[in-house]
């Protein structure tokens, strides 16, 4: 068995003395893992670093094999993603994401997504607002997608300001007021491409993505909620506290 794909480092770890099992996330055999023979070395530990992209050969005698990784460099990313706190829990929170669905399955929105993200990395804020829109993409693979679009009550378009947390649809203000205090707050930057720079709609919108992610995820497979999380928040309120866009 043999393919060729691009992908992009999510982690490693050591295997034996020289070597280390290599996880991305592929173009179109989606996460895969495989051994890296001499990857500890000083030539290879740069190249198989998180947020790198890579040219990948893999092979193996039988499919459901482990196999192994022949891993080049098309674009080296990590040391300027390992450059501030925001970008590096930023990472740490999409690897989380991705080691959600099950391995070798193709995901090719969330690759493409993935790259773009990575590309985009800069302002802590911004890294923000990607990331939760991330986890709405990755909630939406899984089966568990929001629907933003209308009103679950009265099916208008405007004023939608609420998230309904039994059903995951959005309603708007007139028809959620009597239930305000039970609704997730719906940010307004969810609901089209406008840019956020306003850590409390973020920090809402993490709340939102949060629960349903408990809901669905955490809570029915018995797993914590990545710690990655909660330390991009502490970045992006360090970053707002010290009135800049370092993190």
């Amino acid at each position: 068995m043999e393919w060729r794909d691009e992908g992009i480092v999510l982690g490693t770890r050591r295997h034996g003395e020289t070597s280390v099992i290599l996880e991305v996330m592929t173009r179109a055999h989606g996460r895969h893992l495989g051994l890296v023979r001499g990857g500890r070395s000083r030539k290879q530990q740069p190249v198989l670093q998180a947020g790198n992209r890579l040219d990948l050969i893999w092979r193996a005698r039988l499919d459901e094999h482990l196999g192994t990784f022949q891993a080049e460099p098309v674009e080296l990313n990590a040391a300027r993603l390992m450059d501030g706190a925001a970008s590096v829990y930023g990472l740490q929170i999409l690897a989380a994401h991705l080691r959600l669905l099950p391995e070798r399955d193709p995901h090719h929105r969330l690759f493409e997504a993935l790259s773009v993200m990575l590309e985009d990395f800069g302002q802590p804020m911004q890294i923000g607002e990607m990331v939760v829109r991330f986890e709405l993409l990755v909630l939406d693979e899984l089966g568990f997608g929001l629907d933003l679009s209308e009103c679950a009550a009265t099916g208008a378009r405007n004023e939608l300001v609420y998230v309904s947390p039994k059903s995951g649809r959005a309603v708007s203000r007139q028809a959620g007021l009597p239930w305000h205090d039970k609704l997730l707050a719906l940010p307004p930057f969810l609901q089209g491409a406008t840019v956020c720079d306003d850590l409390d709609a973020i920090e809402a919108a993490f709340r939102l993505t949060g629960h349903f992610f408990h809901r669905h995820v955490y809570e029915p497979r018995g797993i914590d909620v990545p710690e990655a999380r909660a330390g991009l928040i502490m970045a992006l309120r360090r970053a707002l506290a010290h009135g800049n866009d370092a993190a």
